[in-house]
């Protein structure tokens, strides 16, 4: 007497029925199916047919499995890019905000060196003028100075004439007898010269 696995590998083998569709069927039935396919052409028929789309749907399954499990690849891929992509996005977006600190921060640091650029240029305006008043006032004592030199120049001369007069005077004077005339302008004499 032949096992439920030896009938079942006679009706796949001799029939085409795969093990998966026989595995319900008791050792029995089993048997009685493979005496039927034997005796009944029809039911060969029959389950021939099923069999056959069995096949079909087997190879349909195999082929959409296949087709499902490239696109769940494919699917992985995708979402490890999409995953990727986020990432950058949201390093981009980071960078974005960073870069835009840097530029308001740049800002505000143009416009402060601005206010200085304005500060120091109305200070150099400021120096100008007082450059241009202190050029003046050197001018000015400059021609005060000339002035001084030359009214001195002229006083010394005043001073030298008077002196001279003086000196000859005093030596007509000191021509006298008297001797204290005479001591009073030796006096004034000594004291004029200096």
């Amino acid at each position: 007497m032949a096992s439920k696995n030896e009938l079942q590998n006679d009706l796949k083998d001799k029939f085409g029925v795969n093990k998966n569709i026989s595995e319900v069927l008791s050792h029995k039935e089993c048997e009685e199916l493979l005496h039927l396919l034997q005796r009944e052409p029809s039911v060969l028929k029959l389950v021939a047919s099923y069999a056959e789309k069995n096949n079909s749907l087997g190879r349909n399954n195999a082929h959409y499995g296949r087709a499902r499990s490239q696109a769940e690849r494919k699917f992985a891929a995708i979402q490890a890019s999409y995953l990727e992509l986020e990432k950058s996005i949201q390093a981009i977006k980071a960078d974005k905000i960073s870069l835009e600190t840097k530029k308001v921060a740049l800002e505000q640091k143009q416009k402060e060196l601005e206010a200085e650029i304005q500060t120091l240029s109305l200070q150099n305006r400021s120096l100008a003028s007082q450059v241009q008043t202190l050029t003046t006032h050197n001018d000015e004592l400059t021609d005060a100075n000339a002035q001084l030199k030359k009214e001195n120049k002229d006083l010394k001369n005043i001073v030298d004439q008077i002196r001279l007069r003086l000196a000859r005077d005093t030596k007509l004077l000191l021509q006298y007898e008297d001797s204290e005339i005479r001591k009073a302008l030796i006096r004034l004499f000594k004291w004029t010269l200096g």
